[in-house]
């Protein structure tokens, strides 16, 4: 049988259903049959119907979640937290925000990498055909004239006659990328994997830091808020981050740390877990004693910011590929035209 696949969005909503169910006061099982007949993804509403006669008989929530690896193993882990503390429902509405959030930033990411590809690969077809299409037919033009192209533009015509050799090579590559494209925009499977490639590699640096980061501060923030011990809501997020060698390297290091009796904000300032200015609103509200609220705040903040780096990404790159993809275009015609209106004057 085929394993179920859940989108974040899917996982999302579930969580969110399950804490308005359990917040009116119907119990879990009772909470599981009434999604089952509700959710249009028939598979899902199978396995929920499942898992609600496995709840009425005596069996826990989390348990549920954690024994089928449709769900991921983040969500039975908080949830079994907030059931032992006292926070079920507080940890499904934290679980829904958190993969409501993975949801938007799958988003993002594609929307960040897809349109400029798609732009790339467009401009380096036009680019192609005026290379090694269109320059041959006006050298035969100028030939015919009793002349040639020459300078830019002869150097232009050699570059076309190399690229006309490995056009095949280039056909292909060109194929590769378009089903790259296709496959990363539709399938969000395929998409994660080659995020999670980019994290291991890259996570730990730049725009990809200050997306991991803001997913730190969530998962710390949920943490806490399901009654976590502050060492062990660092260590759920060091799990969280578990993909990233770097960023888990300093969630063990920030977890010794506090465990030695460095305070919280030092030590995430320390780590990098958190930049500099939110480590010190952290250490203020910390000792107002409003240290939750403000985790969770710092968290929305680091996320906001993310998402606003992603966007400025995307405005800087598209705006430099249609410029360089224009100057050479509009490079390779007035290497062209000009010759040729200076033999026409002649004639003329």
């Amino acid at each position: 049988m085929e394993k179920l696949k859940l989108s974040y969005e899917e996982i999302g909503s579930l969580c969110a259903e399950l804490a308005l169910l359990i917040h009116s006061g119907t119990g879990s099982a009772d909470a599981l049959s009434v999604l089952s007949e509700d959710i249009e993804n028939k598979a899902l509403a199978e396995k929920l119907k499942n898992m609600a006669e496995e709840a009425d008989s005596g069996a826990i929530l989390s348990d549920l979640f954690e024994k089928d690896d449709a769900f991921p193993k983040y969500l039975s882990t908080l949830l079994k937290v907030g059931e032992k503390t006292g926070h079920t429902e507080g940890a499904l509405k934290s679980l829904s925000d958190y993969y409501y959030g993975q949801s938007r930033l799958s988003q993002q990411i594609r929307d960040a990498l897809v349109y400029p590809s798609i732009l790339l690969v467009v401009m380096l077809l036009v680019i192609g055909v005026l290379l090694v299409k269109v320059l041959p037919i006006f050298n035969d033009v100028y030939k015919q004239l009793g002349s040639g192209l020459s300078g830019v533009a002869g150097g232009l015509l050699s570059v076309g006659s190399a690229l006309s050799k490995v056009m095949p090579l280039l056909a292909a590559i060109l194929l590769a990328a378009v089903v790259f494209i296709l496959l990363f925009s539709s399938s969000e499977g395929f998409r994660s994997k080659v995020v999670l490639w980019w994290r291991k590699k890259h996570g730990g640096k730049g725009l990809s830091w200050e997306v991991s980061s803001a997913q730190f501060a969530q998962a710390f923030s949920m943490g806490l808020s399901s009654g976590m011990p502050t060492e062990d809501a660092i260590e759920l997020a060091g799990n969280v981050l578990s993909d990233i060698p770097a960023a888990k390297e300093r969630c063990d290091e920030a977890y010794d740390l506090v465990s030695s009796g460095t305070s919280l904000p030092d030590a995430l300032a320390k780590t990098k877990l958190l930049p500099s200015a939110e480590a010190r609103l952290l250490a203020t509200a910390l000792k107002s004693g409003s240290g939750d609220k403000s985790i969770s705040e710092i968290s929305e903040r680091l996320s906001f910011k993310g998402e606003r780096s992603i966007r400025q990404a995307v405005s800087r790159v598209e705006p430099a590929i249609v410029i360089i993809s224009c100057v050479l275009v509009g490079l390779i015609l007035l290497c062209v035209m000009l010759p040729l209106m200076n033999i026409m004057a002649a004639i003329g």
